[in-house]
């Protein structure tokens, strides 16, 4: 754990950013679920101009319910974009506890509160398909692969030893959000899980995995496509070389003498 860091008080408030486009389907029920689990967490619903009225609905979730806001963006500028905003919207506001959860129902509130759980003794929680008791349900088999080896190949490249770094159900301590440096982050589809991870291990965070059930959306459409994996292969192989660039200048420190 980073020096000057302390335990999380599980009285401290959480904060669940959910963004969304097109989702208004699935967004009255992950809230119910998400309440129905843990009554006391809070809502940022941060939507990017939804045009199928998912920015509206949440504007009236959060009328009736004090423990829902929402963010408007402008226009669908991806889901780093989006998460960054929310994490800034949330420590503006003195929140300690942020938490990135999917708006499909992939992510399955129940699991919150054991997520939550390993949070008081680590800085980032991850809910992990790919470790013991984690599983994968009504993926077809092509995605799952397609994310399998996307995350052996980001453990290969930039040396992270977790084994679902590209996960979107997460848990982060505000000393953490803090430390990153959220202005440089350009990274935006699912690259921008491996993009925290990275920075988060890099500034000496400890990383903690909890196994989850990942359960494929049963209504709307996936976001993934073509240049979002291409996004995801051509930064981690550019992490990858500046890695081992910078394990090349540690040994010519450590065994050439200095002039």
């Amino acid at each position: 754990m980073a020096e000057g860091t302390q335990h999380r008080d599980e009285t401290d408030p959480v904060l669940v950013i959910i963004p969304t486009y097109n989702e208004r389907e699935n967004l009255t029920p992950l809230v119910r679920r998400l309440h129905a689990a843990l009554p006391q967490v809070h809502v940022l619903v941060v939507d990017d101009d939804s045009p199928d009225g998912t920015g509206a609905l949440a504007d009236e979730l959060a009328e009736s319910d004090d423990r829902i806001r929402v963010l408007h963006r402008s226009e669908k500028a991806g889901l780093g974009a989006a998460y960054v905003a929310g994490f800034r919207w949330g420590l503006d506001r003195g929140y300690r506890t942020l938490v990135e959860m999917d708006a499909d129902g992939s992510h399955a509130p129940e699991d919150l509160p054991r997520v939550l759980a390993a949070l008081v003794d680590s800085d980032l929680v991850i809910g992990s398909r790919y470790v013991p008791g984690g599983s994968v349900v009504n993926w077809p088999k092509r995605r799952e692969l397609l994310s399998r080896a996307a995350n052996i190949y980001s453990r290969l490249a930039i040396g992270v030893r977790v084994n679902d770094i590209t996960a979107g159900f997460r848990a982060y301590r505000h000393e953490v959000l803090e430390k990153l440096a959220l202005d440089e982050i350009a990274s935006h589809g699912y690259c921008f899980q491996i993009d925290l991870t990275w920075r988060t291990v890099r500034e000496g965070f400890t990383v903690v995995e909890v196994p989850i059930t990942f359960t494929d959306r049963e209504i709307g459409e996936s976001k993934m496509s073509g240049s979002i994996v291409r996004e995801a292969a051509l930064r981690v192989a550019a992490w990858g070389l500046r890695r081992r660039a910078e394990q090349l200048h540690g040994l010519l420190r450590r065994f050439l003498p200095a002039k």
